[in-house]
């Protein structure tokens, strides 16, 4: 008896620490696959990202990397709906009880309502949502194609959050002011009066680019600290260039032959003298021999550096890009942005299309690979249908390249009115001159700021909202 009772008491004691090393072994797992475990004391802030991938990553990685006490759980950026959809239970199994968890950071591609009903320890936290974009005027080409769910979920989110953060005014106005009709979609027993309950909880933080240091990078155009700038005096046009060291000086260096009008060129501060009549407008003629750059002779360089999907309408900037082939203006082209699942069929056509105009083509997963080609470029153009901030349009600034934008979405918040076109019409000429004037968009320098959109600057207000005080009930 005493013999099958040692023998029952190893077995147990062996069972024990079988199981216990199970557990270790699938916590390990877990938590090398979807959080990145740091020691408990350390731990503060919870960061969670459904969809880890493009300006989400970029913004849970520079959180992590910049504030103490961080501690990151996510999932990688593919099958976007199917992460909207059930990334709350996933969560709910794969984040670690912790008692030092005092503020929970996400973006809005999370059901935050489902996650803090499955975990009611998560739901005693700061809540912090974050909305890179909203879905309730996400484009779709046609209305009953919209799925209800995802514009549903982050209003459901925005309820239960504490803090509500949009990265652009645009972006927060218009999911504020598209509720009530976004409601009415239900069929009957509509809520009522939601935004003036989530409101209150919601501010404009603007997405924080840790812009590199690109100097090694800068072709020698680009390092100049001139600036040009064209002006309308009367019935003359000139050429202002303006350098670091010098005032500013006039270069009586225009022809006697008239070119195509200015205002269909390059829009560089235009002079309000200016007649808006269309036969009033005044000419701009070539630059003398003496003041063409070498860099004038190679062919202007356009970067489009978005996602490959529909929503950043890809179709209208590749049928530019094939009309200004069509027409034998000289340009090389780089389309790079991240690829997903499911590719726009025009992305196969315009390369096959556009052959030896393209210099590169597809997603350069390398930072430094990625900024050495936008401080090659000299126009970064936007077509899209879908932007509330445009991390990748700024980033291509930084790097010296004339911006191209939509008169709508979020741009008019950020770039100035010289640099935003209405029309595709309007986008295809100026590209027509700028093919034909490369030498002139080099010499340009960006007449907005891009330093309020940097970590620098926004660094202090991230550090206070990721601050919180232990709550009573934890």
């Amino acid at each position: 008896m005493l013999r099958i009772a040692l023998q029952r008491f190893a077995s147990d004691r062996v069972g024990i620490r079988l199981r216990r090393l199970h557990t270790a072994m699938c916590t390990n797992c877990r938590s090398q696959t979807t959080t990145e475990a740091r020691p408990a004391a350390t731990m503060s802030v919870l960061l969670i990202e459904a969809f880890y991938g493009g300006s989400h990553k970029q913004l849970m990685d520079l959180l992590k990397g910049e504030i103490e006490g961080c501690v990151l759980s996510s999932l990688p950026a593919k099958k976007w709906h199917w992460r909207a959809r059930t990334a709350a239970l996933h969560f709910m199994q794969a984040i670690p009880p912790s008692d030092s968890y005092r503020v929970l950071f996400t973006s809005s591609v999370l059901n935050l309502a489902e996650l803090v009903a499955l975990r009611p320890d998560l739901g005693k936290l700061r809540k912090i949502l974050y909305f890179h974009e909203n879905q309730l005027v996400y484009p779709v080409r046609k209305n009953q194609d919209r799925d209800f769910q995802y514009g549903y979920n982050q209003i459901l989110s925005c309820l239960v959050a504490d803090v509500v953060v949009f990265n652009s005014a645009f972006n927060m106005e218009s999911f504020l002011s598209s509720i009530s009709k976004f409601l009415k979609l239900i069929p009957d027993h509509r809520p009522k009066n939601l935004e003036p309950v989530i409101r209150p909880k919601c501010q404009v933080m603007h997405f924080p680019i840790l812009f590199p240091d690109i100097s090694r990078f800068l072709p020698e155009h680009k390092k100049a600290p001139q600036k040009i700038s064209i002006e309308c005096l009367g019935h003359h046009t000139r050429i202002n260039d303006h350098s670091q060291n010098e005032s500013a000086k006039v270069e009586p260096a225009l022809s006697s032959q008239v070119k195509e009008p200015l205002e269909e060129s390059i829009d560089i501060v235009m002079s309000s003298t200016k007649s808006s009549s269309e036969d009033d407008r005044q000419a701009i003629s070539e630059p003398s021999p003496s003041s063409i750059h070498t860099e004038s002779q190679r062919p202007l360089h356009i970067v489009w550096p978005h996602r490959w999907e529909h929503d950043k309408d890809p179709e209208t900037f590749f049928k530019i890009m094939m009309k200004l082939k069509d027409q034998g203006l000289p340009f090389c082209l780089s389309v790079l942005g991240e690829m997903f699942t499911d590719v726009p069929d025009i992305f196969s056509e315009a390369r096959t299309s556009l052959g030896s105009a393209v210099s590169h083509w597809g997603f350069l997963p390398g930072r430094e690979e990625y900024f050495r080609v936008l401080c090659a470029a000299d126009v970064v153009i936007s077509t899209a249908k879908h932007e509330f901030f445009g991390v990748a349009m700024l980033e291509a600034v930084h790097c010296g390249c004339y911006p191209l934008c939509p008169k709508a979405l979020v741009y008019p918040e950020i770039f100035p009115a010289e640099y935003l076109y209405s029309t595709p019409e309007q986008l295809l000429k100026k590209l027509q001159n700028f093919c034909k004037r490369p030498g002139i968009v080099r010499r340009h320098r960006f007449q907005g700021a891009t330093a309020p959109y940097s970590w620098a600057s926004l660094s202090g207000e991230f550090r206070s909202l990721l601050t919180a005080e232990p709550r009573k009930d934890l």
